[in-house]
C-alpha cells in the first residue's frame, strides 16, 4: 500500500505491537520509526506527552499552537484517558499502556501503538504502527495522510529526546 513503510526494517514490520490487539483482519496497516540517539527513559515522557498536543505539523492540527518543547511533568498515562489533544480538544483514548515501553491510543476506529525499543549505547528505536478497518479505498489515503504527519511527529520526538536527553532519567547517586 501507499505509504504503509517509512523508516523501518523488514523484521520491524513482522514483529508483534500492541495495537494488533485491537483490530483483527486490519485493512490498513502502515510502520513507521526512527532512531533517537537518547535512551529510552529520555524518548518516553515526550511520548508520553502526545496527550497534551500532536507534535506533528502544529499549523494543520493544532490551529498553529506549537506542540509544547519542555516537559509538563504529566502524570503516567493509564488506559481510559484521553489520548492526544488537536485543535485545542482532547480526542480520542489510550487503550494500553506499559510504562516507558509503549502507548497505544484509538481516534476514529483507528489504533495506534508508539514503542520503545531500547538498544545499544543509550539509543532507541521508536517505532509507531497504525492499524484499523477501513474501506479498502479509503486506506491508501489514511496510511498516505498519516505518513506525512506521523513522520513529522516521530521526527519532533527524536529532535526533543536528543537535545534534552536526561530529563526523563534520574539523577546518578553519585
Amino acid at each position: 500500500m501507499i505509504g504503509d513503510r517509512w523508516g523501518v526494517s523488514d523484521s520491524e514490520t513482522l514483529r508483534s505491537y500492541p495495537c494488533d490487539d485491537f483490530v483483527a483482519s486490519p485493512t490498513l496497516q502502515a510502520w513507521r520509526g526512527v532512531h533517537v540517539k537518547a535512551p529510552a527513559d529520555a524518548v518516553w515522557p515526550w511520548v508520553a506527552q502526545v496527550r497534551l498536543a500532536p507534535y506533528s505539523y502544529d499549523w494543520i492540527d493544532n490551529r498553529g499552537r506549537r506542540s509544547p518543547r519542555e516537559l509538563a511533568g504529566l502524570p503516567e498515562p493509564r488506559a481510559g484517558e484521553h489520548f492526544t489533544t488537536a485543535c485545542g480538544r482532547e480526542v480520542g483514548r489510550i487503550v494500553s499502556v506499559e510504562v516507558g515501553k509503549h502507548l497505544t491510543g484509538t481516534i476514529m476506529g483507528v489504533f495506534m501503538s508508539y514503542v520503545l525499543v531500547p538498544e545499544d549505547h543509550g539509543t532507541t528505536r521508536l517505532l509507531l504502527k497504525v492499524v484499523g478497518r477501513t474501506s479498502r479505498w479509503i486506506a491508501p489515503a489514511v496510511s498516505l495522510g498519516d505518513l506525512i504527519m506521523a513522520r513529522r511527529q516521530l521526527l519532533n520526538f527524536r529532535q526533543l529526546s536528543e537535545r534534552h536527553p536526561h530529563q526523563g532519567t534520574a539523577p546518578d547517586p553519585d
